[in-house]
C-alpha cells in the first residue's frame, strides 16, 4: 500500500468514526471545522486517485449523480403495517390473543417514529440496497438517498454474510424548521410536516438534494440475517447497536400488559421534549420464537400493536394577541395564554392563522378557550368557551404598519394575509438578502444562505445594501472563509455592480414583480428615478402591467426604507440606468405567445425563451386560448395534453429551430 491509498484509508476510517460519533452517539470528538478540513483533503485525494476511493467513503454521503427513476425492489420479508389500538381495553384484547397462542411472554415498548419506513440490506458487511416500503411487497430503490444519511453504516463492524434491517427515517424538528425557513425565504411550498419532508427528501432524484436535508435513522428491527443466532428483540437491537446502527433502545422487557402500558403512558407524557416527532407507541412481543408461533395476517403481525395518542385539550385564556411576522413579510396573530401543560410540555401561545380565522372564530381578548396540538406540535385554538364571557373580552385589530419596523401593512384583495412591505423589515432580513443575491437577480457567486446568516449573526450587515461596503477581511475571519474565498466574494459583488438595470429591480424583490416584468419596466423608464416617480395610472397603461403589480410598485418606493436602501445602493456604485438600445430587431413573434415544455435537448428553456423575447415575442407559464405554440421537449406532461384538449399548435424543436432561421 502506497502512500496516498494510506492516507485515504486513514481519513476514511477517521471521518467515519467522527460520523458515528457525532449522529449515532451524540458525542462529537472533535470540532465541525476539523471534520470539514478532513472531508475537504479526502475528496482532493479521490478526485485526483479514484482508484484508492473506498466503498465506504464519507464522501458518498453528499450525493452522487440524480437519477432518472428509482427502480422496483421486491421485498422478500413483507415490509407489514401495525395494528392500531386507541385505547387500554383494545391493548387487553391484544395481550388475550397474544396469551391464547403463547402464555409464557415478555413485552417491549417503542416510541412509534412518525417518519418514511426503509428497508436496509447488507451483504458481508457492506450496504447494497436500501428501499421504501411502498405497499409493503414492493418498494423503491433508493440507495444512493439513504447513503447520504450519516447515521447509517456503509461498513458494518462484522462481516456478516447478510442482514435486512427496517428503520424509519426520519427528520428532527430543528432541521424541519430550517428546510422550511429556506423554503419561505425563496419563497417555494412549505412542507406541512416533519413526515412529508422526510418522504420528499428521500424520492428526491437527486441525491445531492436529499443529502442538504439532514435526514437521520432509527433502526427498529432485524427482517433477515445469515450467521449470528438472534433469540429475543432486545438481543437483536444490542446487536445492530453493536455493528454501528442508531436504535431506539430501552432494555426493559415487562411481563405484564400493565406494565407495558404504564410506559405507553410514560412515553405519551415525554413526546413534547423529543427532537423528533413520534405518532404513538408500540408494544412487541420479545421473544422470536413466540413471534414465529404467532405468526402475520396479511396486514401487519399478530406479535405487535401499535397504540395511538389521543389528540390532548386544555382550557385556558387568551390574554391578548400579538402578531408576529414571517420571513415573507406575513404577519400572523399569536394568542398569548395562560401556560397549561398537554402533551408533554408547557404552553403559553397558540397560533391564530389570520385575521379570518379570528373573525370566522370569533375569538376575542379575554376568552376562555380549549385548545390542542395539532399533530402533537403546534398548538392551535380550536374552540371558544362563549358562555365564559363577561363583556369585558376585546376584539383584535390588525395593525396598519409594521410592529417590526413601521413600513405600511397592506392586504391584496382576494388574500387571507397581511403584508409588511419594509425592505429593511429585520424580520424578512433573510429572505430579502437571499433573493438579492440569487440567479435570477444580482446573481452574486459564492454569496449563500449560510454565509448570509453569518454575517447578519456578526453585525456585518442588515440589509442587501451593506454587502457593498463589507470588507474582506472581514469575511475572511468568518467560518469555512479565507483570504481567497473573501476576495473572490469581492470581487463578484464588484462585478454585480455593472449588471443591468432590471436585475437590481427583479433583486428588490417587490411583490408580483419577477424578471419579466423588472425587463419591461427597466426598458419603458431607463433608470430608477424614473420608475420611482411612476404612478398606478402610468404604470397600468403598460402591456402586461397589470393593477397588482403596479400597486405594488408604487407602494415599494413610497417606503422611507426603500429610498433609503436606494440612495445607499447608488452612493456604493451598483447601475441604476438602463443604456441598452432595443434588442428586438426582427419582430416575427410579436403578438405571439409561447409556452415551453418538457425536456428540451437543443436549448435551455431560458435560452429558448431569450430567442423568443429578442424576437418580439412572449412566454407564459400556463396554457390557455391564447397561447400560439407550446415548444415540446421529452416527457412533456399536462400542458401538452392541455394545449392538445385546446387546439393549441404543438411545435417540435426542430420545428422552432426552422422558425428563427
Amino acid at each position: 500500500m502506497n502512500d496516498i491509498e494510506k492516507r485515504i484509508e486513514e481519513l476514511t476510517n477517521e471521518l467515519n468514526y467522527h460520523n458515528h460519533k457525532y449522529y449515532v452517539d451524540d458525542a462529537p470528538e472533535i470540532s465541525d471545522f476539523a471534520f470539514d478540513k478532513m472531508l475537504v483533503e479526502l475528496e482532493q485525494l479521490e478526485e485526483k486517485y479514484p482508484e484508492y476511493k473506498k466503498k465506504n467513503s464519507p464522501t458518498v454521503r453528499v450525493g452522487g449523480e440524480a437519477v432518472k427513476s428509482f427502480g422496483e425492489v421486491h421485498h422478500d420479508v413483507p415490509m407489514l403495517s401495525q395494528q392500531k389500538a386507541f385505547s387500554k381495553e383494545e391493548i387487553l384484547d391484544f395481550d388475550r390473543r397474544v396469551k391464547a397462542v403463547v402464555h409464557d411472554v415478555n413485552y417491549v415498548v417503542e416510541q412509534k417514529i412518525d417518519g418514511l419506513s426503509v428497508s436496509l440490506e447488507y451483504v458481508y458487511g457492506e450496504f447494497t440496497r436500501g428501499s421504501t416500503r411502498g405497499d409493503g411487497i414492493n418498494g423503491e430503490d433508493v440507495t444512493e438517498n439513504l447513503k447520504t444519511i450519516k447515521s447509517i453504516p456503509l461498513t458494518l463492524k462484522d462481516d456478516i454474510p447478510f442482514l435486512e434491517v427496517r428503520g424509519e427515517v426520519f427528520l428532527s424538528r430543528d432541521n424541519f424548521n430550517k428546510i422550511n425557513d429556506m423554503l419561505e425565504a425563496s419563497e417555494q411550498p412549505l412542507f406541512a410536516n416533519p413526515r412529508n419532508a422526510a418522504a420528499g427528501s428521500l424520492r428526491q432524484l437527486d441525491p445531492k438534494i436529499a443529502a442538504k436535508r439532514n435526514l437521520d435513522i432509527f433502526v427498529f428491527n432485524i427482517q433477515q440475517i445469515q450467521g449470528k443466532e438472534i433469540s429475543t428483540h432486545i438481543e437483536g437491537l444490542e446487536f445492530l447497536k453493536e455493528q454501528g446502527f442508531k436504535t431506539i433502545l430501552d432494555k426493559k422487557s415487562y411481563s405484564s400488559i400493565e406494565k407495558a402500558y404504564e410506559r405507553i403512558l410514560e412515553i405519551g407524557e415525554e413526546r413534547g421534549n423529543l427532537y423528533f416527532d413520534i405518532d404513538g407507541a408500540v408494544i412487541k412481543v420479545n421473544e422470536l420464537t413466540a413471534r414465529e408461533m404467532l405468526g402475520d395476517t396479511a396486514k401487519f403481525p399478530r406479535w405487535s400493536i401499535a397504540y395511538k395518542y389521543p389528540a390532548e385539550k386544555q382550557q385556558t385564556v387568551i390574554r391578548d394577541i400579538k402578531v408576529q411576522v414571517g420571513r415573507t413579510g406575513v404577519l400572523t396573530p399569536l394568542a398569548i395564554l395562560d401556560t397549561v401543560h398537554i402533551a408533554g410540555s408547557n404552553v403559553s401561545r397558540a397560533t391564530l392563522h389570520n385575521l379570518d380565522f379570528i373573525r370566522e372564530k370569533d375569538i376575542r381578548i379575554g376568552d376562555t378557550v380549549i385548545i390542542q396540538k395539532a399533530g402533537d406540535i403546534i398548538p392551535a385554538v380550536v374552540e371558544v368557551i362563549k358562555e365564559n364571557r363577561d363583556g369585558s373580552e376585546k376584539e383584535f385589530e390588525m395593525p396598519t404598519h409594521c410592529l417590526e419596523c413601521g413600513a405600511l401593512i397592506v392586504r391584496e384583495e382576494g388574500e387571507a394575509a397581511y403584508r409588511c412591505t419594509g425592505v429593511n423589515c429585520p424580520a424578512q432580513r433573510l429572505r430579502n438578502i437571499i433573493h438579492f443575491v440569487s440567479r435570477n437577480a444580482m446573481d452574486i457567486d459564492g454569496l449563500g444562505p449560510s454565509i448570509i446568516e453569518q454575517m447578519i449573526e456578526k453585525d456585518l450587515i442588515e440589509t442587501a445594501a451593506d454587502l457593498y461596503y463589507v470588507k474582506a477581511e472581514d469575511i475572511a475571519e468568518m467560518d469555512k472563509m479565507g483570504e481567497k474565498s473573501a476576495q473572490n466574494l469581492i470581487n463578484a459583488l464588484e462585478k454585480s455592480k455593472t449588471n443591468p438595470l432590471y436585475r437590481l429591480i427583479n433583486a428588490f424583490g417587490i411583490r408580483h414583480i419577477g424578471e419579466k416584468a423588472a425587463k419591461i419596466l427597466s426598458a419603458k423608464y431607463k433608470t430608477l428615478d424614473n420608475l420611482r416617480n411612476a404612478s398606478v395610472e402610468e404604470l397600468t397603461e403598460i402591456a402586461d402591467i397589470g393593477g397588482k403589480m403596479a400597486q405594488s410598485v408604487v407602494e415599494f418606493f413610497m417606503q422611507e426604507q426603500s429610498i433609503a436602501f436606494i440612495d445607499k445602493l447608488e452612493k456604493a456604485g451598483v447601475n441604476c440606468i438602463d443604456d441598452s438600445e432595443d434588442s428586438i430587431i426582427d419582430r416575427r413573434f410579436e403578438g405571439m405567445t409561447f409556452v415551453l415544455t418538457g425536456t428540451l435537448s437543443k436549448y435551455k428553456r431560458s435560452e429558448a425563451g431569450k430567442i423568443i423575447e429578442n424576437y418580439g415575442g412572449k412566454t407564459s407559464s400556463s396554457v390557455s386560448k391564447k397561447t400560439t405554440y407550446v415548444l415540446a421537449g421529452e416527457d412533456a406532461g399536462s400542458k401538452l395534453d392541455k394545449a392538445n384538449s385546446l387546439g393549441v399548435t404543438v411545435i417540435s424543436e426542430d420545428e422552432f429551430e426552422e422558425m428563427i432561421k
